[in-house]
């Protein structure tokens, strides 16, 4: 087998592998934008959709009902169109995760983050605020981050918000709250859509910005 029928085989096979993880993407981010449809209206009347490449799609409803002002939706896949970065992906524990980044009609009492340190968003939220010399505990099992003097606060916070906390998904990447828009952020994993009614998972997320909206 000479040189040139080597490079033609391997070209082949990455264009082969692009294809495949490229249409495995859009098939699940299709399904997952129809489940959507039945839930996001109770959210706002209006989202406008973009994929932003093949492994992100976003959707925003830039007017929102209460208690949001405005959402931004990510679905965020493995990048399977990528051999190398598929088998990055791999070793980082890679998920496909829903994110959702909102502003509210009220700012919670204060900045905190909840994170999974094993998930690469959490490791990499963990090192964008690491500079700002915030205080950090364990959380359930989760590193909690809080600017300094506010980590009794945040605690509290997250005591009250575990209820709807819980309804919305059991595992959580990240958990943000911020003074400053976008003040809510949160990563999961994505919905089990064939078996989860997207009205009660939407109206989850719905109980979940009210609880942050309530102040004690």
């Amino acid at each position: 087998m000479n040189s040139q029928t080597i490079v033609v085989i391997v070209v082949v096979i990455f264009m082969g592998w692009f294809a495949i993880g490229m249409l495995y993407n859009l098939r699940r981010g299709d399904a997952l934008l129809k489940w959507m449809q039945n839930g996001l209206p109770d959210i706002g009347q209006k989202t406008t959709f973009r994929w932003l490449g093949t492994s992100v799609a976003e959707l925003v409803i830039a007017q929102a009902k209460k208690p949001f002002r405005r959402l931004d939706t990510l679905l965020v896949f493995k990048p399977r169109d990528v051999f190398w970065m598929t088998i990055a992906a791999y070793f980082q524990g890679r998920e496909d995760i829903v994110i959702f980044r909102a502003h509210l009609t009220t700012a919670p009492v204060t900045d905190l983050e909840l994170l999974d340190l094993k998930t690469w968003t959490g490791r990499d939220t963990q090192k964008r605020i690491r500079d700002r010399k915030w205080e950090s505990t364990t959380y359930q099992g989760l590193q909690l981050m809080a600017p300094a003097g506010l980590l009794d606060l945040a605690t509290r916070t997250l005591d009250r918000l575990a209820l709807p906390m819980q309804k919305l998904s059991a595992r959580y990447a990240r958990f943000g709250l911020h003074r400053n828009a976008p003040n809510f952020e949160v990563h999961v994993p994505l919905p089990d859509y064939r078996n989860v009614d997207a009205r009660q998972y939407f109206e989850a997320l719905r109980e979940l910005a009210r609880a942050v909206n309530e102040h004690d």
